[in-house]
């Protein structure tokens, strides 16, 4: 589930890049799903 949320923000994020819609939102997003990423993965821990 991880995984599709962090699909579906890559291609806001690029969408926000071509149209300037939402860009900051999207840009935070993006993050935080990059740093919980990073926090499970050297955890270990498997959603």
């Amino acid at each position: 589930m991880l995984w599709t949320i962090a699909i579906i923000l890559v291609i806001l994020w690029l969408l926000g890049f071509s149209l300037n819609i939402g860009a900051g939102l999207i840009h935070i997003l993006l993050v935080i799903a990059l740093i919980v990423g990073l926090v499970q993965l050297f955890t270990g821990r498997r959603v």
